[in-house]
């Protein structure tokens, strides 16, 4: 078979195109570049059938597990495909490492060491049982999160732009100093030991419910990551398409009970944002995959992240 290899401009990227066996998969075509060009390296790279011109529709992407054959509609002697350039690309465990360890580390210097002297607090400061509960709390909630992504967690993508890396830490790290600034301050003002107990005792619950959805999320997919979409079931999951980012979500209302700062609720404002346009997307997503017809289970009625709202 004889597959010849474009940019989405139309130039050959290998001359003569690229002879390969009948019997090749979509693997043996990456590791063919790779080997032709060095620099694309098969994480790098996103191959797609060719589209017509002027067309709308979105183009075929080949999966790695596939046989050649597959795509080459009848003509199993020439195949096109169009290569695209993803970029440097990182493993998922890399990026998520990286993007906890910067809050898993200020976190406890603003707690710990006398850094607001370089903000001009010269007085001996005075730590409140809340401070102190918090400061347990986030450092639980990053060091589970990166046993989570080593441990737990199985990846759809092996990799991701290494571009994420900056904007991620730059997003967790930057929020992470900001609240840790505001709840260890000299002048920080504690809420009363009730509001503590209940905000830290609702939110421990929330994480470790965290965790248990994130196991159950592991348990749809292979060793391999290769299960594909299922219907996630099993606890908060039988009411909620994303039980895992509603507890998420109610995790950081209950730290923000507790300590009660600006920066803490704007924090999870932007993180509740964000995982809901997720949620929203993967919502459509399940539906769509899982409507009813042709044999295909149909979703079942659940809220998306947040009952009684969404």
């Amino acid at each position: 078979m004889i597959v010849t290899v474009t940019t989405r401009s139309g130039r050959e990227l290998i001359k003569g195109g690229l002879e390969l066996n009948d019997s090749a998969t979509v693997a043996d075509l990456q590791e063919a570049i790779h080997k032709r060009t060095k620099k694309y390296y098969p994480s790098r790279q996103r191959l797609t059938l060719p589209i017509p011109s002027g067309s709308k529709e979105k183009p075929t992407v080949l999966n790695y597990k596939k046989s050649l054959k597959e795509y080459a509609d009848g003509n199993t002697n020439n195949l096109t495909v169009v290569f695209k350039d993803l970029g440097p690309q990182v493993k998922y465990s890399t990026l998520f490492f990286f993007e906890y360890l910067g809050p898993l580390i200020l976190y406890p210097i603003f707690y710990y060491y006398p850094v607001y002297q370089f903000f001009g607090y010269k007085g001996e400061r005075v730590m409140y049982p809340v401070q102190t509960y918090a400061m347990y709390y986030w450092c639980f909630h990053y060091f589970k999160r990166i046993m989570e992504t080593f441990f737990v967690h199985r990846f759809s993508h092996a990799t991701s732009p290494l571009s994420n890396v900056f904007r991620n830490c730059l997003y967790y790290w930057s929020f992470g100093a900001w609240i840790a600034y505001y709840v260890n301050h000299p002048l920080y003002t504690p809420v009363n030991d009730l509001q503590m107990k209940i905000g830290l005792g609702f939110g421990v619950v929330c994480q470790i419910s965290n965790l248990y959805c994130h196991i159950l999320l592991r348990n749809l997919r292979g060793s391999d990551a290769s299960g594909g979409y299922q219907i996630p079931r099993g606890f908060l999951f039988n009411i909620v398409t994303c039980a895992n980012y509603t507890t998420e979500i109610y995790q950081w209302l209950g730290f923000n009970v507790a300590t009660q700062t600006v920066a803490g609720y704007i924090f999870m404002v932007v993180a509740a944002s964000i995982m809901t346009n997720w949620a929203l997307a993967k919502h459509r997503r399940l539906k769509k995959l899982f409507d009813g017809k042709e044999g295909r289970p149909k979703y079942p009625r659940r809220w998306v992240i947040l009952p009684p709202f969404l």
